[in-house]
C-alpha cells in the first residue's frame, strides 16, 4: 500500500496534468458542438470496432450450432421437396407426426469415410435407435452417397457408391433411358453407367439422376454428368463414365432417405412373383 501511495506522490504532477486535461476536454466538448460531434463519432467508431470484434469471436464459436440449424432446415426442405405432390401445409403437419409421407429423411454426421479401397464404406452417427435400417438411401445436398449396409444401436455403415459391389438404378435425365450405376474402382470421382441401349443417344455433359426403379432412392436425385462413353458392340449397350457431383473424399453431413411404402411394395412384388 505504501508503494502505491509513493508512486502517486512521485508522479503527482503527471496525474495533476491528466486531471486538468480531462477537465478541459469536458468543457470543450460541452461548449462546442463541433468538437462534441467529433468526439461522439470517434467513440462510436472505437466501441463499434470492439463490439464487432467480440461479435466475430462469438460467431466463430457459434458456427457449430448455426451449422446444425442449417442442416435441420435443409432436412425439412428436402422432406417437402420429396413429398411435393401433397399440399404444403398438409406436408408440414404430416412431417411433424411422421405419418402419411411417401418419404422420410433424417440427417446424420459422417464419422469415418474410406475411399482408397475397392470396397469403401462410410460410418455415420445414427443407428437402430434413430430408426435407421438396412437398404436406406444416403445422399448429400449434391447427390447420392450410398446405401445403408449394417446398423448397430447408435451407428450405421453405408456402402459407398465407390464400392465394387454397388449397383444403383440410374437414368439419363434428358432421355429417361435407364441402366445400372457401378464402379470400376479406378477413379474416386468417376463411376460407370451400364446397360444403356443404343437408342439412348448420350451426350457429354448430360446429367445422370436416380431412376426411381427401386424403393431405395426416389427418382431425380442427382448423381453426376457424362464425362465420356463408348458403345459395346458385343453387348449392344453403352458404357458411360459419369463424373460424380459429390466429392466422395470430403463428406460431413448426409441425409438418410426412407421410403414409407417399402413394405407395401415388397409385399405386392412377392405376391406377384408367387403367381
Amino acid at each position: 500500500m505504501q508503494n502505491i501511495i509513493a508512486f502517486f506522490i512521485r508522479n503527482r504532477n503527471f496525474f495533476f496534468f491528466l486531471a486538468l486535461l480531462s477537465l478541459s476536454l469536458v468543457f470543450t466538448f460541452q461548449s462546442h458542438s463541433y468538437h462534441r460531434s467529433k468526439f461522439i463519432n470517434s467513440a462510436n467508431w472505437l466501441t463499434g470496432g470492439v463490439y464487432e470484434s467480440v461479435n466475430n469471436i462469438s460467431s466463430y464459436f457459434d458456427l457449430k450450432e448455426q451449422n446444425q440449424k442449417l442442416v435441420e432446415e435443409n432436412l425439412r426442405l428436402r422432406n417437402l421437396i420429396l413429398n411435393q405432390g401433397e399440399n404444403t401445409v398438409d406436408s408440414l403437419i404430416k412431417d411433424s407426426t411422421n405419418n402419411l409421407l411417401n418419404y422420410r429423411i433424417k440427417s446424420a454426421t459422417v464419422i469415418k469415410n474410406s475411399y482408397n479401397k475397392t470396397k469403401n464404406y462410410i460410418l455415420i452417427n445414427k443407428g437402430k435407435k434413430d430408426g435407421i435400417k438396412q437398404d436406406l438411401g444416403v445422399i448429400t445436398t449434391n447427390g447420392i452417397v450410398g446405401i445403408i449396409d449394417n446398423t448397430s444401436s447408435g451407428h450405421s455403415t453405408v456402402q459407398s457408391v465407390l464400392n465394387s459391389l454397388s449397383e444403383i438404378n440410374a437414368q439419363l435425365k434428358n432421355t429417361s433411358h435407364f441402366g445400372t450405376l457401378e464402379w470400376d474402382t479406378k477413379k474416386r470421382n468417376i463411376v460407370q453407367l451400364t446397360d444403356i441401349p443404343d437408342l439412348a443417344n448420350p451426350q457429354v455433359g448430360d446429367t445422370i439422376i436416380t431412376g426411381g426403379m427401386s424403393t431405395i432412392f426416389p427418382k431425380n436425385i442427382p448423381i453426376g454428368t457424362i464425362m465420356d462413353f463408348k458403345f459395346d458392340d458385343s453387348e449392344n449397350y453403352y458404357i458411360i463414365n459419369v463424373k460424380l457431383f459429390n466429392d466422395m473424399t470430403s463428406l460431413e453431413h448426409v441425409y438418410i432417405i426412407e421410403n414409407m411404402n417399402t413394405d407395401e411394395i415388397k409385399q405386392l412384388e412377392n405376391l406377384t412373383n408367387e403367381q
